[in-house]
């Protein structure tokens, strides 16, 4: 690595659209910042027409590693890590662990990129499980939502470490002072929640140095009533793809309606910057990543559906988190 260079290792294999967005993305990130220096991971005879387009500065901080295999996004996560060792997201994530990279990123296979985040880069030595976490555009304020998708089920001890993570996250990446931390419940009153949840709370709760507010409820999240939200990673996942369904849906409702009537269309013209602004502001493409907190090393989930934009997003995420040293935070915290 150059002095002052960031470099980051890029599956450009995984995902809907790879390689040719993801390439695409990296490319649009050379450009922006001069310190980043990308090696993309995967097939180097359909990765390299893809970066043709690069200007001579971002092309001399693009580099390619041929990778034989691709991880599918129907694969059996585990097994897939560990059969497949010349596969594009596993050599990514090498890079992590041997040093050469201080970071990868990925839109493939969620289950692989968090076994490949444990098997691989490991994890932090008093982390049980990691979580993916992703910050929400919300009405009052950003909320950081953990654990959206890296285990099904937790423990109660799983969602207390989600917490801890979560406190640091929003304090020294999203730069919130005091960071109020909630636990998603069926209710806000103390009777509320699952065994799990509830035990989560009491643990919580005698932590002094964690500023917890309690419960919050569904309708919470998109108001923005806590800085942190911490839930399992089925109900996380769920309430992620349901908000993007909504807005994706909303959005296309709103589209349909003025088409049908004329006086509508006129008054759209003058609504267009607001719906615009509106959509633009809960875009998961512009914050791309989630980070897969608890691993020792920075490893970030792109949306598997991510164009050239959310590529370049998550990647602006993974450099601003690198800078910001959050594994080595997370880790402070934890001891």
């Amino acid at each position: 690595m150059g002095m002052g260079k960031i470099t980051i290792a890029l599956d450009a294999m995984g995902g809907d659209n790879a390689p040719k967005e993801i390439c695409a993305g990296a490319v649009m990130a050379c450009e922006k910042f001069g310190d980043l220096e990308l090696v993309l991971t995967g097939d180097s005879e359909k990765i390299r027409p893809h970066l043709a387009r690069a200007s001579q500065s971002a092309s001399s901080r693009l580099r390619v590693v041929h990778a034989d295999e691709v991880v599918a996004m129907d694969e059996q996560p585990t097994l897939a890590i560990r059969k497949k060792r010349r596969s594009s997201m596993r050599l990514a994530m090498e890079m992590v662990r041997s040093g050469e990279a201080s970071g990868c990123l990925s839109a493939g296979n969620t289950g692989a990129i968090v076994a490949g985040g444990v098997l691989v880069v490991g994890r932090l030595p008093s982390i049980d499980r990691p979580a993916l976490g992703v910050p929400l555009p919300t009405i009052r304020r950003w909320t950081f939502l953990l654990d959206v998708g890296a285990s099904i089920r937790s423990k109660p001890l799983n969602l207390y470490q989600y917490a801890l993570m979560g406190n640091v996250y929003s304090k020294k990446i999203i730069g919130v002072d005091e960071p109020e931390v909630a636990l998603l419940s069926n209710g806000t009153e103390e009777i509320k929640g699952d065994e799990a949840v509830m035990e989560a709370r009491d643990m919580l709760a005698k932590n002094g140095s964690i500023n917890f507010t309690g419960y919050v409820e569904g309708d919470d999240v998109p108001w923005g009533r806590a800085d942190v939200v911490v839930c399992d990673g089925f109900m996380g996942n769920v309430i992620l793809k349901f908000g993007e369904g909504l807005m994706q849906g909303a959005g296309t409702i709103i589209s349909e309606e003025m088409g049908r009537r004329f006086l509508p269309k006129i008054g759209l013209l003058f609504m267009l910057p607001m719906v615009r602004a509106l959509r633009a502001r809960f875009d998961y493409q512009k914050y791309g990543g989630t980070p897969l907190l608890g691993v020792n090393g920075t490893v970030v989930k792109a949306h598997g559906r991510s164009k050239a934009s959310a590529i370049f997003g998550a990647l602006s995420a993974a450099r601003d988190f690198i800078m910001k040293s959050g594994v080595q935070q997370i880790r402070e915290a934890l001891e």
